[in-house]
């Protein structure tokens, strides 16, 4: 049966995640029919000759299917138990799943990178240099938030300066004093304006000739 009847008879409902996976690793038509087959079953057990019934592909077309989705770890075979309480095999799609979210969020930090170096150019009215860019890139790394860059470098340009080393230096000292966050940064410098408040307030003028 070709695909426009199969998909005609609206027995699948083609996700936008299995076309991406299905042209990111080049599968071939049967490969993704398999795979969309897997998706939209409610029995999940692995009946080749069920298969090829409702999708018209020979045995050893599905097999060969089966077997490369296998590989690609898309699918894995689960034991699981029946209604009538007896243990079977069944397709999982948990691997491609996982692989898809970790996908996404690769890609999220990838634009979360790229949004902060457009916010850092902003902040400091200049382009980054190669050289900054695999810095900035090594705190990043390293575990530093783009929350604590960002208010690294508005702390550096309020102070009028705007070299690397100098927000590097800022940086350091924040991981030192143990600031996770740019609120540990503002209750720090409240208790230390506190501090500077108490041992004024506590000083005894009338002592100083």
């Amino acid at each position: 049966m070709p695909l426009l009847e199969i998909l005609g008879e609206k027995r699948f409902t083609v996700s936008t995640h299995l076309i991406k996976v299905a042209i990111s690793l080049n599968l071939s038509l049967t490969e993704f029919l398999l795979l969309m087959y897997f998706e939209d079953a409610t029995d999940k057990t692995f009946d080749v000759d069920k298969i090829a019934n409702i999708l018209s592909l020979d045995e050893k077309s599905i097999l060969s299917a089966f077997n490369k989705l296998l590989n690609l770890n898309l699918i894995k075979m689960e034991t699981s138990k029946d209604n009538a309480n007896r243990h079977c095999e069944i397709i999982s799609l948990v691997p491609m799943y996982k692989s898809l979210v970790e996908q996404k969020n690769a890609l999220e930090q990838e634009e979360v990178k790229q949004n902060i170096f457009e916010v850092l150019e902003k902040e400091l009215n200049r382009s980054i240099s190669p050289i900054e860019y695999e810095i900035i890139n090594a705190w990043l790394e390293k575990g530093t938030s783009e929350e604590m860059i960002l208010g690294a470098v508005k702390e550096a340009v309020y102070n009028g300066v705007s070299s690397l080393r100098y927000i590097e230096k800022i940086i350091y000292e924040w991981n030192k004093k143990g600031y996770k966050n740019m609120n540990d940064v503002k209750k720090g410098l409240e208790n230390r304006t506190n501090k500077k408040n108490k041992e004024l307030f506590d000083y005894n003028w009338l002592d100083e000739e």
